[in-house]
């Protein structure tokens, strides 16, 4: 029998570097292909599928160019858009203001218990919109137990303000600590060795590092309000908005392409803010340099006083009105027996899907995460840490930003005309939790995809670098280094989309079926039905189940960052 042949030495050494290149290449190639493949079906065929539905001019369903005309010159349509501008103009102009002072006094101050207060102000983010709103109505509705403090009952104008601040105000409140944390302390030093007073310094240094961020948080609030119609359709009484319209366009009137108009004119102002934003970030980012040195605040007993009335003001308010919507979903029969109960917690009798739509959330939420964070981190990666595939690059990158600029609402119509469509293979999906999780992890995408490409660029190219010259597949060196060195920002990100997913309304409101009714929409039919008891139970349910669930990922993930970032702990301490 004859001897087997063996291959030469270098052949030898040439066949495990050439399976590995392929594994790297169908790794990263098939990475970002399979990434452009979901983006566009999950970002760009939604979006364009709104504009086909708006200009087509099928009969009944309200769209076409002739109906853009007539609904855009409307006198009905007018006095929507004043609503809508008007709420958004007053929102934006309460929150903002009272965030950036918070914030101030987190960051720059000496205030005491900061950690505490920090946690009230993001109470609202662990809720849906509609729990401020409810609240309202148990304080100052027509029977209220602070009526008497208002001329007139809650619903209306001030009533859609008033909730759209509370449920706006962590959300402008983490863009302007974001931009306060970051501070020269030489600029500060120079200015107090010229003479320059509290305020001066403020005027020339404070206020110009951080007015790009007063501008993206007062247009994000613009956008979430105006966007917004979960609070409206809890207080908003006969003062109707554009989002509240569109929603009832659809789902009551079966009028698609009038839903579809609408939406497009909700979507103008997130891309024109989103562009200015993504201009003025340039702009600020090219002016800044130079090695900064950590900025301590020095003791003011009357600026800390000061600050710290304001921060347990905005704090007492927010506890008042989350305390009142707890309350109010354990009494028993609103206003007439204030005995306490569980009555409202067991679901049997209301309308709203009960323990189902809790059920489904919270099963949503857990898929989005773990899906979300994976596809995410690994579509992140793939962006910034491998070479080639340049065009490529650009267009996932393009991709993953435009969901920044869309509104949920109109996110969610764009999936109802895309994925409904007849003729579409991907209808099967349309009224499944897969779609509800492909749609959520959409709308949140661009921030999740933010805190992924922050972390990554901290990492030295090296890395990699070094992986090729051992010879060590990307994909293990991914798995094996990068991931446990940022283990930090994938389980924010997981937190981010869990909490995101429980509390989300307006994507998902077009998209769920009786099986797959969700917790946060449970809410809205509830309200609707008039059990305001039932929809404070479910409102409290979802707070509580974002909060356990953020402070049991939060503990769970000390004993894995222990093991994975231990050479942190040992670098510190050398």
């Amino acid at each position: 029998m004859a001897a087997p042949m063996s291959l030469p030495l270098s052949q030898a050494k040439a066949a495990p570097r050439a399976g590995i290149a392929l594994g790297d290449r169908l790794f990263v190639v098939g990475g970002k292909s399979l990434l452009l493949i979901l983006l566009v079906l999950a970002v760009l065929m939604p979006l364009l599928a709104i504009f086909w539905r708006g200009f087509s001019g099928e009969a009944g369903q309200g769209g076409g160019l002739l109906a853009a005309r007539e609904l855009f010159t409307s006198a009905s349509f007018h006095w929507l858009l004043g609503n809508s501008l008007s709420v958004a103009f007053t929102v934006a102009a309460i929150v903002v203001p009272l965030a950036y002072l918070f914030a101030f006094a987190l960051q720059r101050t000496l205030i005491p218990a900061k950690g505490l207060w920090r946690g009230i102000s993001l109470l609202p983010l662990l809720a849906p919109s509609m729990l401020p709103a409810i609240a309202l109505v148990y304080l100052f509705g027509n029977q209220g137990l602070l009526r008497g403090l208002l001329s007139d009952n809650i619903y209306g104008f001030w009533g859609i303000v008033l909730g759209e601040a509370i449920y706006t105000f962590p959300h402008a409140l983490m863009i302007l600590l974001s931009a306060l944390s970051l501070a020269d302390a030489r600029l500060f030093d120079a200015a107090s060795s010229m003479g320059a007073g509290s305020w001066r310094a403020f005027t020339s240094i404070t206020w110009p590092a951080s007015r790009q961020a007063v501008f993206a948080a007062f247009c994000l609030v613009f956008t979430l309000t105006i966007t917004d119609f979960g609070v409206p359709v809890v207080v908003g009484g006969d003062y109707q908005v554009l989002a509240l319209e569109a929603y009832k366009a659809v789902v009551g009137q079966q009028q698609f392409g009038r839903g579809a108009l609408i939406g497009m004119v909700l979507l103008l102002p997130a891309l024109f803010s989103f562009t200015v934003d993504a201009w003025l970030r340039r702009r600020q980012g090219e002016a800044m340099g130079g090695r900064a040195q950590v900025f301590e605040p020095k003791p003011s007993r009357g600026r800390d006083a000061c600050f710290l009335t304001i921060v347990l003001l905005v704090c007492a308010a927010l506890l008042v009105v989350i305390g009142m919507a707890v309350y109010s979903s354990l009494v028993t029969f609103w206003p007439y027996n204030l005995s306490l109960s569980l009555r409202h917690y067991m679901f049997e009798d209301t309308a709203g899907g009960g323990w189902l739509a809790y059920r489904n959330s919270v099963t949503m939420a857990i898929g989005t995460a773990l899906i979300g964070s994976i596809v995410i981190f690994t579509g992140a990666y793939l962006m910034e840490k491998t070479q080639g595939q340049r065009l490529l690059n650009h267009a996932l990158r393009l991709l993953s930003f435009i969901p920044m600029a869309v509104p949920g609402l109109v996110l969610g119509l764009g999936y109802v005309f895309f994925f409904n469509l007849n003729g579409n293979p991907l209808h099967v999906l349309y009224g499944g939790m897969g779609l509800l999780v492909v749609c959520t992890i959409a709308h949140y995408l661009t921030t999740a995809q933010m805190t992924a490409t922050t972390a990554l660029r901290q990492l030295d190219g090296e890395f990699e670098a070094a992986a090729l010259s051992l010879k060590a597949p990307l994909y293990k060196h991914f798995l094996r280094v990068t991931v446990p060195i940022c283990l930090p920002a994938l389980l924010d990100i997981i937190r981010y989309l869990f909490v995101s997913a429980m509390t989300t309304v307006s994507a998902a409101i077009f998209l769920y079926s009786p099986d797959t009714l969700l917790a946060a929409i449970a809410v809205l039919n509830m309200d609707d039905a008039g059990n305001v008891g039932g929809a404070a139970a479910m409102s409290t349910l979802i707070l509580l189940t974002s909060a356990g669930a953020s402070l049991l990922l939060a503990a769970a993930s000390r004993g894995l960052l222990r093991r994975s970032q231990a050479w942190r702990q040992r670098a510190a301490t050398v």
